[in-house]
């Protein structure tokens, strides 16, 4: 193969490997697309308002809310799923 090939079949035809631009034009769909994803959803968090926080004490709660809403929605793991970052 070209080493200026960026874009090719592997694996007998197995795997599309992408070394260049992949563009998807207007009414272009993927299907599978969740398994690309890791079955990620697209949907919108649910509403957290601005912090009105006039305190640090009012400030922890407002983030501890946030934090919440993001582990709720699965977008950030539990401390029972996952290991603190240090």
């Amino acid at each position: 193969m070209d080493n200026s090939t960026r874009n090719y079949h592997a694996h007998g035809g197995n795997e599309w490997v992408i070394g260049g631009k992949l563009t998807f034009l207007p009414g272009a769909t993927i299907e599978g697309a969740d398994i690309i994803l890791d079955g990620a959803s697209v949907a919108k968090l649910p509403h957290v308002p601005d912090s009105e926080a006039t305190t640090v004490a009012a400030l922890r709660e407002d983030y501890n809310a946030l934090l919440s809403v993001l582990r709720s929605a699965g977008r950030m793991a539990h401390d029972t799923d996952d290991e603190p970052v240090t």
